[in-house]
């Protein structure tokens, strides 16, 4: 009798290896666009000190290219993001889809903070 692994076992094993690398594959792209999201929060925290310290200085809000932050209007190739500031106090980051840094598909995704400290977005992060 012959030891060793028969052709339909390697290839079940090969099929279960594929599988497995698949799912993993898949969860850390989830995992790496999760973390570029901690670019976003920790700038648009930076926008909403900046924006609170100009409002009480000055008595309003502005927009993010007044407050010398160095958060990018546009995609950048330093950023993941574009960041903009109304002049309610809100600022928004928006996921580059193309120049910059971009995602992973079509679809980009904001995540906005206001001068209250609510969240919003479409992240889901």
């Amino acid at each position: 009798m012959r030891k060793g692994f028969t052709l339909v076992e390697l290839i079940i094993v090969i099929i279960i290896v594929g599988i497995l690398a698949s799912i993993g594959l898949s969860q850390y792209n989830k995992v790496v666009e999760k973390s570029r999201a901690a670019e976003a929060r920790m700038i648009l925290g930076t926008l909403r000190s900046a924006q609170i310290a100009e409002y009480m200085e000055n008595g309003a809000y502005v927009v993010a290219g007044s407050l010398g932050v160095g958060a990018p209007a546009a995609c950048a190739t330093t950023h993941f993001f574009s960041y903009a500031c109304t002049t309610d106090g809100t600022c928004t980051a928006t996921r580059c889809t193309t120049g910059g840094k971009p995602q992973d598909g079509t679809t980009a995704w904001t995540k906005s903070l206001t001068v209250a400290g609510v969240w919003g977005g479409t992240a889901g992060y």
